[in-house]
């Protein structure tokens, strides 16, 4: 299969951390092409040296890729460790400079770690469901928090909705 420039995508893995009944939030650099200045979760793009060098789980797959770049993005972004992930949703959009993007939402559990930025990111805050309606989060972030906090009441999965 020859490579095809319509059929190509980044794709990220981001994760909604979540401490103490609250849940990480960070703010974006000015200077970022996608959403700058404005408060999103922790995550960033697959990369191929996420699994390329690894070793396979079967003759041919590596497996856990998501949950892999999440604990790499996470530690880099914001020096902390996280475990029990799971999956919460995904979504697609056409990043400023044309490319198209798909973004796989996780949730983790905060592990260990104090957190420290990367330069990309400049505060972060551990917020409430309620907390996070006053925050300028990235569109559909809130509903995610939401659809978390949900799923943890109830133990039942939820499809995002705009609320």
């Amino acid at each position: 299969m020859e490579y095809n420039e319509n059929k190509a995508h980044y794709l990220a893995v981001t994760a909604i951390i979540k401490k103490d009944g609250k849940y990480l939030v960070v703010k974006r650099a000015d200077w970022e092409k996608a959403f700058p200045g404005k408060w999103t979760v922790p995550g960033g793009k697959l990369e191929k040296s996420d699994y390329i060098n690894l070793t396979k789980d079967t003759s041919i797959h590596w497996y856990n890729i998501f949950e892999k770049v999440v604990t790499r993005e996470v530690l880099e972004e914001v020096n902390i460790h996280v475990n029990n992930i799971g999956y919460l949703t995904s979504m697609s959009f056409i990043r400023p400079d044309s490319v198209p993007t798909i973004i796989v939402s996780l949730y983790a559990d905060y592990e260990s770690g104090e957190i420290k930025l990367e330069d990309s990111l400049t505060e972060y805050k551990w917020i409430t469901l309620e907390e996070a309606k006053e925050i300028d989060l990235i569109e559909g972030i809130y509903e995610e928090i939401k659809m978390l906090d949900d799923f943890l009441k109830t133990g039942k999965a939820i499809q995002w909705c705009k609320n």
